[in-house]
């Protein structure tokens, strides 16, 4: 199995640091401080690289599932929403909003549901988020 890389850096207090996340395939670099994370201040945040690989794998893993029953698909296109909260024993992501489209030839809309139901149990990202609250909003278009 593939093993993959990233690293990050924090360079001062909680408040006043700022962060810096690099991809180790590319070497793509992503800045984060406090208020990014916190205040929607500008930058990224760990919450939303996690949104992002979400919405990567749950993408490839329906569209992986679509070609499998015989479907050809065009285009899936997914949105992530990670949700950071404190529910009283710290924070954590509580909830997780996918949102995909799919362009799909020879496919009606109950099999695509399904289909993408099955992408949101199945996908590695959603298995090992499990404890996390994943809803799935799919359309067909």
């Amino acid at each position: 199995m593939s093993k993959n890389t990233a690293s990050a850096i924090w360079k001062g207090d909680l408040k006043g640091g700022t962060g810096k996340a690099t991809l180790s395939s590319t070497g793509d670099s992503f800045g984060y401080t406090f208020a990014s994370r916190f205040e929607n201040g500008k930058g990224t945040n760990p919450e939303e690289l996690i949104a992002a690989a979400h919405a990567a794998c749950f993408s490839m893993a329906l569209s992986n599932i679509i070609a499998g029953k015989g479907y050809k698909p065009i285009r899936v296109s997914t949105s992530a929403t990670a949700t950071l909260g404190n529910p009283g024993d710290g924070f954590l992501i509580t909830d997780i909003e996918l949102s995909t489209e799919g362009s799909v030839e020879g496919i009606d809309e109950k099999t695509f549901l399904e289909l993408a139901e099955e992408a949101k149990a199945g996908c590695p990202v959603s298995k090992t988020l499990a404890p996390v609250n994943i809803t799935l909003k799919a359309k067909l278009v």
